[in-house]
């Protein structure tokens, strides 16, 4: 658990449970209309949640799962919430459109539930299969008062109730509030790796026979890491033969390399994977089809009044490739998004003059609030580029790409800069040149809906191509 104070038919589980002589209230009823309520970034219906944890697909359902506080909007555990950090849960078809189902993980003796991952164990190697599904297992830090510990807690129902290891924890406090939990199959050495955060500066890799019994670990030193690891492998430009080893902290901070089971050697990095304000604590989905997806924390989001707190960014694809400078993971929107797109304007080969007028304004009379915005530009000679809304603006100048004054490089290619910019209530998520630059920022708007402008300084810019798509929203009413 990181220590830093959609989603269409969405049904909701009335809960009334006790835990720790507390009782968690019914959901409330809400329509997803609230003036802060993102309309197609997963939020809960109440309470808090941070890091993104457990993610695990199954049977054609993504699971997410969250560090949750369900009785108040405060971070669990923080000063003043007087509550501890539980798992909340929720399953996906398409990454999109998320019904909430009931608390996966409840604090019990061993502490409070922090951050960690899930798996499917495909050959039932913890013996705890029961019927015919496959069980998920969920591997999470027990915080408790003095000590922290690794523990773990399965399903036999497709996630829908989760039962506690009896054995907890699994592994013993090594050191300080080591926690977060990273397992999964190593198909080569027949094993589950977990790595695991215990100081600054080193990961720990241990490996097992049955997700119970775990090894002696492999200390590896990688500068200024810090929580909330992930590891997996991924394939250079696509190719299956030539495939690299990749280990982030919750800072997006990685290092590309190898992996023989045991330990990570880095042969690159450490290297910034996101640009924006607001990108914390991110994790892939294991067993996942296709390329690797990944969701982050929106961390320190302002939701002023709303019975919710924090959201995640939007799930990306993550890409491994060979770019002028060297191996550079990208990462770019799932393409489920499509299931949201409403009207269309699109235009191609229109000169944006510096004191010219705005092209999108005949388009957008009536303002709005949710975009999908794809344009492919040559800046020429200009000085600097834009799109304003919301009293903000998106820039390229001098090489770099600006919002909300977070910066990152993007290289023209023949002239060119290709730029996607998901425009929700309260974020805005800029990619460029198909996911080379990832900046992922939370905003709070004075309004609800505005006009998008464009604009161009110094000298003309050449609008090659442009497609605005209004989005709907992928909340319904609940309760």
């Amino acid at each position: 658990m990181s220590r830093m104070i959609p989603v269409g038919l969405l049904i909701v589980t009335l809960l009334t449970v006790s835990t720790l002589g507390q009782t968690i209230t019914p959901t409330p009823k809400t329509d997803f209309t609230e003036r802060y309520r993102p309309q197609f970034h997963y939020t809960m219906v109440k309470g808090w949640i941070n890091d993104p944890i457990g993610l695990v697909f199954y049977k054609g359902e993504y699971h997410i799962f969250n560090d949750h506080n369900p009785y108040s909007t405060g971070f669990p555990g923080g000063k003043g919430s007087g509550h501890q950090s539980h798992w909340s849960h929720a399953i996906s078809g398409d990454l999109v459109h998320w019904k909430h189902l009931p608390l996966a993980v409840i604090p019990d003796k061993l502490g409070a539930c922090w951050s960690g991952s899930g798996v499917v164990d495909w050959k039932n190697s913890t013996g705890f299969q029961t019927g015919d599904e496959k069980t998920l297992v969920l591997a999470y830090t027990s915080a408790g008062a003095k000590t922290f510990g690794q523990s773990l807690v399965y399903s036999n129902d497709r996630g829908r109730t989760w039962t506690k290891y009896k054995g907890n924890p699994i592994i013993e406090q090594i050191a300080g509030s080591n926690r977060d939990p990273k397992v999964f199959w190593h198909a080569p050495t027949k094993k589950w790796v977990m790595v695991l955060y215990v100081r600054r500066g080193e990961a720990h890799f241990f490996t097992s026979d049955d997700l119970k019994k775990w090894s002696r670990p492999v200390v590896v030193k990688l500068a200024g890491f810090h929580e909330c690891p992930d590891l997996f492998e991924m394939a250079v430009d696509d190719n299956k033969k030539n495939m690299k080893w990749i280990i982030y902290d919750a800072r997006f901070q990685y290092w590309i390399g190898s992996f023989d089971g045991k330990a990570f050697k880095p042969e690159i990095g450490p290297l910034r994977g996101d640009f924006g304000r607001n990108f914390y604590a991110s994790q892939t989905w294991n067993d996942a089809p296709g390329r690797r997806t990944q969701i982050a924390w929106m961390n320190r989001g302002k939701y002023p009044k709303m019975p919710f707190n924090q959201q995640m960014s939007f799930p990306c694809e993550l890409m491994l490739r060979t770019l002028p400078e060297g191996l550079r993971l990208c990462r770019y929107p799932v393409k489920q998004i499509a299931s949201l797109h409403l009207e269309k304007f699109e235009l191609a080969d229109k000169a944006l003059k510096p004191s010219g007028d705005n092209p999108l304004s005949k388009f957008f009379k009536m303002s709005g609030d949710l975009f999908d915005i794809e344009m492919e530009i040559a800046p020429g000679k200009a000085d600097e580029f834009g799109l304003r809304l919301h009293e903000t603006a998106i820039t390229y100048a001098k090489g770099k790409v600006t919002c909300l004054g977070a910066s990152g490089s993007a290289r023209l290619i023949g002239g060119k800069l290709k730029l996607r910019i998901l425009i929700d209530r309260t974020s805005i998520e800029v990619f460029a040149n198909d996911g080379e630059l990832s900046m992922t920022s939370c905003f709070l708007p004075k309004k609800l809906k505005t006009p998008l402008e464009l604009y161009a300084k110094g000298d003309q810019v050449a609008i090659k191509f442009l497609r605005v798509t209004k989005l709907k929203s992928a909340w319904k009413k609940v309760g």
